[in-house]
């Protein structure tokens, strides 16, 4: 059975940095990539980052240039670097595990954290 547990997150200011992590426990052959969501009050779920097994990346516009996806797999955990954040980054941030189509684009499988509330206010 696949498990997910984040932490990392909080409070901070407008310019600082958090970084989220994530636990994973269990397996399943059909997973090949994980990503972090993230979603507001009154919005939909939205991806932030992903991160496949052989090592590239996506990252949704809002973020790019600030927020960076890294993986240990010596520990399993599943990392969202968040720099210069922005009151608008303020959300529940789940991670998730998933795979890429071959189109680029990823997909979730249903495996999801309980999600980390992350607040950025002065």
């Amino acid at each position: 059975q696949v498990q997910l547990v984040e932490s990392g997150g909080g409070l901070v200011q407008p310019g600082e940095s958090l970084r989220l992590s994530c636990l994973i426990s269990g397996s399943d052959p059909s997973i090949k990539a994980a990503g972090w969501y993230r979603q507001a009050p009154g919005r939909e779920r939205e991806l932030v980052a992903a991160l496949h097994d052989r090592g590239t990346s996506d990252y949704a516009d809002p973020v790019k240039g600030r927020f960076a996806i890294s993986k240990d797999n010596a520990k399993n955990t599943l990392y969202l670097q968040m720099n210069s954040l922005k009151p608008e980054d303020s959300a529940v941030y789940y991670c998730n595990l998933g795979g890429f189509r071959y189109s680029g684009k990823y997909y979730s499988l249903p495996y999801w954290g309980q999600g980390t509330q992350v607040t950025v206010s002065s």
